[in-house]
């Protein structure tokens, strides 16, 4: 049976990420689990514990999928292996990274994990490019890979809040918003095109339109078109 502390997790993960959590105050999230604010403030003091509590899974996600194999070298479906992970973990927590500014300066205590996270995430990243450099799916200098991987991660961060803002409330929908999101690993695709050597490289296209505008507006938000 989930506990009483999981299920208030998982339906202010869901209020957040529907409503944006400036919208969402600890008497709705009890209102939504049919329990007293007494219950939920016997697990959580207080909004800003439960928001740090759901950024310590997130954490943990990130770091689960950072990583690279010790007994065999990098594919390029290892590329996308990492793409689809940074999407899931994007859409999963997208309230966080829609108003990653104001939660920040709301809470010091974040604010000082978050950076220590962003620290470690980089020192993980640069291991998974040189992976794939040492597989030769990539050729880029030292200097380049660090350059890369800060754009990267700078995009994969923003990207929520970027285009959230493009969008008017009234077409915001889950739909919509995570078309919005995939666009944003097509961006990152894009930045290291460049740099992609062998399969990569030959199956660059095929990575593109995986992540590309599938029908959708997404450009015309963008330029205006």
């Amino acid at each position: 049976m989930t506990s009483t502390r999981e299920r208030i997790l998982e339906t202010s993960l869901m209020l957040f990420n529907r409503d944006g959590e400036r919208n969402v105050t600890t008497n709705h999230i009890a209102e939504a689990l049919g329990i007293s604010p007494g219950n939920l403030y016997y697990h959580f003091r207080n909004k800003a514990d439960i928001v740090f509590s759901l950024f310590e899974r997130y954490e943990q996600i990130v770091t689960g999928f950072l990583s690279v194999p010790e007994d065999r070298p990098l594919t390029w479906e290892d590329k996308i292996g990492y793409f689809e992970a940074i999407l899931e973990s994007m859409w999963g927590a997208r309230f966080f990274h829609r108003d990653l500014g104001h939660l920040l300066n709301q809470d010091a205590r974040l604010r000082e994990r978050y950076g220590v996270f962003v620290r470690q995430s980089l020192d993980r990243g640069l291991l998974v490019y040189e992976g794939l450099r040492r597989s030769a799916l990539m050729d880029a200098s030292d200097e380049t890979l660090r350059a890369l991987l800060v754009n990267t991660w700078v995009l994969a961060a923003s990207w929520a809040s970027f285009v959230h803002s493009l969008v008017s409330p009234a077409r915001q929908n889950e739909a919509l918003d995570r078309t919005l999101l995939r666009q944003g690993i097509y961006q990152i695709i894009c930045l290291e095109a460049p740099y992609l050597r062998g399969e990569a490289q030959s199956h660059l296209a095929m990575m593109k339109a995986r992540y590309s505008d599938q029908g959708t507006d997404t450009m015309a938000l963008l330029f205006g078109a």
